[in-house]
């Protein structure tokens, strides 16, 4: 339970700084004007992902020979903790915005890093029988903290609590709300690190452990066709996330264009989805223990799919809501079953290692999605069309996945 509980945790740094309150913020208020601030916003996320996408293998490879893994999440999640903290010094002024851009891109790094070695730790601490319930139940605390964060967030814009006020000029109602992120991941990462066993790699000291980490990450890209089962299952990864990335990227400018969803609106939207998908990723959490991660995978596809495709062609705002919440269903399962299957197939020796490159299957092309459906977008007048990018990836993503092996056991 104790791990788990770090979803929780972790989940309020994604829910408000990167997809709802700082983002929007930023952008309308920090920089010098909007359309700048979402360039600006873009770039640093851009950035982020190409750090995290070359680093995640190497700390991971470094990690599997040291002599701690716990101690990597400790280091990047604090990280991540200070750097939420200090963008209650980023004020409604353009002359803030390299200060925010630099300390938001040290959250994400934190945040995303850490999550690695959290992930890696799912096969150490869990028997094979349970792994999936275990990985659906962090996937659902994960999504259950993104609501009460969220929640909470609302209550100190409302300027009535005690250590705020409501001078709309500094914005400390606002500004107020990022700090508590630090403070909230920081509270409940701590059963993690105190009743969580720690899990050794092979015991190397720090310098052996960056050399030989190093050299066998080596060894590893240049064999990697003896891990081609891996290697193929990242690749459906890489395409599928790629689809549900760019689905929750583009789904409130959808909603806000083509039906009229205002801003409040597509908050209580989102908030929606997180409901739906934490109810998911519980429920589909027993499901994965007896069918296994690769058939979840594939359900959760096609789940997304369906709706998705129907979302394209629907005029109502009622129809949206409904087939918002049922495709929202499918993504924490989706989530959960990628990760449960990797703790699975991954090597016990390389556990942190192959860790890093499922975190870099989820980075690696992150910026493909937005930029076709801009482009789709552009080219064609037409959103709907832009949009439609999002069914061929997660199309590729299931035709892939269908090749890949059955993995009912770690090896």
């Amino acid at each position: 339970m104790s791990w788990a509980i770090y979803d929780w945790a972790n989940s309020a740094f994604s829910a408000i700084i990167q997809t709802f309150l700082f983002a929007t913020y930023f952008t309308q208020h920090v920089a010098a004007n909007e359309t700048i601030g979402t360039s600006q916003w873009g770039f640093v996320n851009g950035l982020s992902a190409m750090v995290i996408a070359i680093t995640a293998p190497i700390f991971g490879a470094i990690a599997d020979h040291g002599k701690r893994r716990k101690t990597w999440i400790v280091f990047f999640t604090y990280l991540c903790v200070i750097a939420s903290c200090f963008l209650w010094f980023v004020k409604p002024d353009p002359s803030y915005t390299q200060f925010a851009l630099w300390t938001v891109g040290m959250g994400i790094i934190g945040a995303e890093l850490a999550f690695v070695f959290y992930n890696a730790m799912l096969p150490e601490i869990s028997p094979p029988e349970s792994i999936g319930k275990w990985s659906g139940w962090g996937w659902s605390f994960g999504y259950a903290g993104g609501v009460a964060s969220l929640f909470l967030a609302l209550f100190l814009l409302s300027g009535n609590v005690p250590f705020t006020n409501n001078d709309e000029t500094i914005a400390s109602h606002v500004r107020s709300a990022f700090p508590m992120v630090g403070v909230w991941y920081f509270i409940f990462s701590l059963p993690l690190f105190l009743f969580v066993k720690d899990t050794s790699g092979k015991g190397k000291h720090v310098v052996a452990a960056i050399k030989d980490g190093l050299f066998e990450l080596v060894e590893t890209l240049r064999h990697l066709r003896r891990y081609k089962d891996i290697l193929r299952f990242l690749i459906a990864r890489m395409f599928y996330i790629d689809g549900l990335t760019t689905l929750f990227a583009f789904g409130g400018v959808y909603a806000a264009s083509l039906f009229g969803m205002k801003e409040k609106e597509i908050l209580y939207f989102g908030i929606a989805m997180n409901i739906s998908s934490g109810i998911g990723a519980a429920c589909f959490a027993w499901i994965d223990d007896k069918i296994g991660g690769k058939k979840l995978i594939l359900i959760s596809i096609v789940g997304l799919l369906i709706p998705t495709t129907l979302l394209l062609l629907i005029n109502s705002a009622k129809a949206f809501w409904i087939l918002g919440l049922t495709l929202g269903i499918f993504v924490g399962p989706l989530q959960s079953a990628s990760r449960s299957y990797m703790a699975r197939i991954a090597p016990k020796e390389l556990l942190n290692e192959m860790f890093g490159f499922f975190a870099l299957s989820g980075k690696a092309t992150a910026f493909l999605g937005p930029l076709l459906v801009g482009w789709l977008t552009y080219v064609t007048n037409s959103q709907r069309i832009g949009i439609s990018i999002i069914i061929v990836f997660l199309a590729v993503g299931f035709l892939i996945m269908l090749t890949v092996p059955t993995a009912t056991k770690r090896n």
